[in-house]
């Protein structure tokens, strides 16, 4: 009740803001921008609030609530005043409608649901039509598949028919927590996350082989030791780097044949095993 009363008295005070003619509204712009003249500023938000009210009504059927749509627009409307430039003799009203408009979106996007989604200027794009663009797609085809409709409604915003059918599958239902019940019997209950399969490593296999690969990379170094300038040069090159280089690259650097940079880099990852091998003779299985 108190929520309907404060959107009441809202509603009332905005209608009984006077509407504001072309100089007077360049008047109060002017005083606002170059004195930051806080009576000018509230004259004009209060003559555009009947716009914001307006605004958030369009957008009252997600679900959300009203007297917070009308604060969130009442934002947008306080940084366009900030922002407007009242030289280029645009009507304030068509400047704050994007920014009221970009506000009570992004409100929307930010408590429409607990799991966030996209951000991006399609995605804003997508959520807020594809209800519209559907319908008005149903009832000029009713013979339309679900597979046409995507692809007409991914053309329309311009955006791939995966998204569509993601933003669809959204829409068409409320959030679910992993945590909710989905049977219990004598063993106990068991939740929607149990049934959820990862391939991802356990979390002590993933510490396990950090830990092998750190002491692995130890003994690497230590046995590099072992090798001559030119064989260094070409392990290194050859095995140590994201793209080795060949054989023949490496022969014209050296200024010696193919043939021969294979016969040392065979003989200096033989001694690399031997030197390791005598190191940590209990890890032969993990040396080949």
């Amino acid at each position: 009740m108190k929520s309907q009363s404060t959107r009441r008295h809202l509603i009332q005070a905005a209608m009984a803001a006077p509407y504001l003619a072309r100089e007077e509204e360049y008047e109060l712009a002017v005083r606002w921008k170059e004195n930051q003249d806080q009576e000018a500023l509230h004259k004009i938000t209060s003559a555009h609030m009947r716009l914001v009210i307006s605004m958030a009504s369009k957008f009252r059927h997600f679900g959300l609530a009203m007297n917070d749509l009308i604060q969130e627009g009442h934002v947008g409307l306080l940084e366009a005043a900030a922002r407007f430039e009242p030289e280029r003799e645009v009507r304030f009203s068509t400047y704050a409608t994007w920014w009221i408009r970009a506000s009570i979106q992004d409100y929307i996007l930010r408590n429409w649901s607990i799991v966030r989604g996209g951000t991006s200027s399609a995605q804003k794009a997508l959520f807020f039509n594809l209800r519209r663009l559907r319908a008005r797609l149903s009832q000029g085809s009713e013979s339309l598949s679900g597979t046409e409709m995507y692809k007409e409604i991914a053309t329309a915003l311009k955006v791939s028919e995966g998204d569509v059918a993601l933003m669809d599958s959204r829409l068409s239902g409320p959030d679910s927590s992993l945590n909710a019940p989905l049977m219990e019997d004598e063993s106990g209950s068991a939740d929607r996350q149990d049934f959820l399969v990862s391939n991802d490593p356990l979390p002590d296999e993933m510490v396990s082989a950090s830990i092998d690969d750190e002491r692995r990379v130890i003994w690497l170094r230590s046995a590099l030791d072992v090798l001559s300038e030119r064989e260094l040069k070409i392990i290194s090159e050859r095995r140590l780097q994201d793209e080795g280089a060949t054989l023949e690259a490496l022969g014209s650097k050296l200024g010696i044949s193919k043939e021969r940079v294979r016969q040392i880099e065979t003989r200096a990852l033989e001694k690399l095993r031997a030197a390791l091998l005598k190191a940590n003779p209990d890890e032969a299985a993990f040396i080949s």
